[in-house]
């Protein structure tokens, strides 16, 4: 299958999953078990969610991560400070860069913001330097306005 074959997949694996169920945590679960099991390339897979005025990490696959970040930090705090997904060709080369695992090279960060408030995050990592473009940009953009669609967005961690 072509990259847009994988993400039209991913899609109706991520409809199905969330038509038939609201809770965030679910929904967090099984959409990052989802991305990391058929995005090919991938170490990372997982979301952030916006809490006390920092991103906590939510859940994920993938080896441990950071566990907080600051607004304005490293891809995620400045996907969140600039309302806009970033896609980083080389992380190493991104200012304030956190190395949560040092094996990524590359990552994509989709803000989660729901009624201008920020929610949270989606971010994938890669250990391949440049293996995010346009076409993930737009499948992972499309994710989450699933997620945010049909999620009930209450939680208390």
């Amino acid at each position: 299958m072509n990259k847009e074959e994988i993400y039209q997949n991913i899609i109706l694996q991520v409809k199905g999953l969330t038509s038939a169920e609201s809770d965030l945590m679910a929904n967090l679960a099984n959409i990052s078990a989802v991305l990391y099991n058929n995005l090919e390339e991938v170490n990372w897979a997982g979301f952030y969610l916006w809490k006390e005025d920092q991103l906590v990490l939510g859940p994920f696959q993938g080896k441990s991560a950071c566990v907080r970040i600051a607004k304005g930090k490293g891809v995620c705090g400045s996907a969140i400070e600039k309302r806009e997904t970033l896609v980083v060709k080389d992380v190493h080369d991104f200012p304030g860069h956190i190395a949560c695992d040092a094996a990524s090279s590359s990552e994509v960060v989709v803000p989660i913001i729901i009624d201008n408030q920020i929610k949270g995050v989606l971010d994938i990592d890669s250990p391949i330097k440049d293996r995010f473009d346009k076409v993930d940009q737009k499948y992972l953009e499309e994710v989450v306005a699933i997620l945010i669609r049909e999620t009930e967005w209450k939680y208390s961690i």
